[in-house]
């Protein structure tokens, strides 16, 4: 038995027949412009739904908009990266933009600049880049090929918009919980960064900075103490196995990501350890799991929700008006306190 003959593909024209109008009225129903009544739009949506007509992105694209845009995440295993995902979805919600992702590689530059690459050559009307790897000389490059939004990344551009947490405020509220709490022998697990040339502009890097800070603002210079892995479940491991080993450890651990505090609890778990009862540990980020009452993480909440709200407001305007003054929005991150922190044993 012959499989199927596959479907026609409904077109502009069918859709003009079966509502017994021009293509000219159709077309502008579909770019919702100007010279179409309310009763043409009417009919040219009812036959749209009758038909099950989907305009075609290629050819949308060679009109200049293909309305979908890219979304470029550097670990599709981070839980806080969902937040940003789905503020951007809410906000394109009523819009006719689909959003698409890809995964840029964790650490990997070349990964990142190969899926960005590949939504410019199919006409993505705008770019969202999530803590990017890549040198300014490139984001630069790309917001002058497609529309762009840096989320995650600080520093200042003429040419794409960044959406920001204030890393190194978010860092001095977990070190001032800790102090408060009263530990002092408080350490940092934080992501090693490889390129020195973009260090100033990464999270992990304000968030280790906003560390030291806290840390010589409460007179314990002497006690900063800084562990270099990677943001991830086993770069926080790694990193708790490294306070294990040690003859002085530290009573509190404050990881850069809740990602990292999930190694870092895991480590403790194995050897033995009660967190808080024997060391407190805190994360970054606030992720779904950190409220999960059997982990109870004390976290750090940057809005992910909001962040990605107002990356997709940014990037639709940039849009709109390509050669806008760019924008650069900063949010105030809180402390969430939970049962992963309590003061140290005396």
């Amino acid at each position: 038995m012959e499989p199927p003959a596959p479907q026609r593909r409904v077109t502009i024209v069918d859709v003009a027949r079966h509502a017994q109008v021009s293509t000219t009225a159709v077309s502008k129903v579909l770019r919702n412009a100007y010279g179409a009544s309310p009763e043409m739009r009417a009919k040219v949506r009812r036959a749209i739904d009758e038909l099950g007509y989907r305009p075609n992105a290629a050819a949308r694209g060679m009109r200049g908009q293909t309305y979908t845009i890219g979304v470029v995440l550097p670990d599709i295993r981070n839980p806080f990266f969902p937040e940003i995902i789905d503020g951007i979805t809410g906000r394109l919600a009523e819009t006719e933009y689909q959003v698409f992702l890809g995964p840029g590689g964790c650490d990997d530059e070349k990964a990142e600049a190969r899926v960005t690459d590949a939504m410019i050559d199919r006409g993505m009307d705008g770019i969202v880049l999530v803590a990017p790897l890549s040198p300014r000389a490139r984001l630069e490059h790309i917001a002058s090929l497609v529309p762009t939004v840096v989320v995650g990344r600080h520093g200042h551009s003429l040419v794409y918009d960044t959406v920001t947490d204030d890393d190194m405020a978010g860092a001095s509220l977990v070190v001032d919980h800790l102090a408060g709490l009263g530990h002092r022998r408080i350490t940092h697990i934080e992501h090693h960064e490889t390129d020195p040339t973009r260090s100033a502009e990464m999270p992990n890097a304000q968030r280790a900075e906003g560390y030291r800070r806290a840390m010589r603002a409460l007179g314990l210079a002497e006690e900063i103490d800084i562990v270099s892995t990677s943001y991830t479940q086993q770069g926080g491991y790694q990193g708790a196995q490294e306070l294990l080993a040690r003859t002085c450890r530290p009573t509190a651990v404050f990881a850069g990501a809740d990602i990292v505090a999930m190694g870092v609890l895991d480590a403790f778990a194995e050897a033995g350890l009660s967190v808080p009862g024997d060391i407190s540990v805190a994360g970054y980020d606030n992720t779904t799991f950190a409220a999960f009452g059997p982990i109870s993480l004390t976290s750090v909440d940057q809005a992910g929700h909001e962040i990605g709200d107002n990356a997709a407001r940014l990037l639709l305007e940039r849009i709109a008006d390509r050669h806008k003054a760019s924008a650069q929005l900063k949010l105030s991150p809180t402390l969430v306190p939970r049962r992963t922190t309590a003061p140290p044993r005396p």
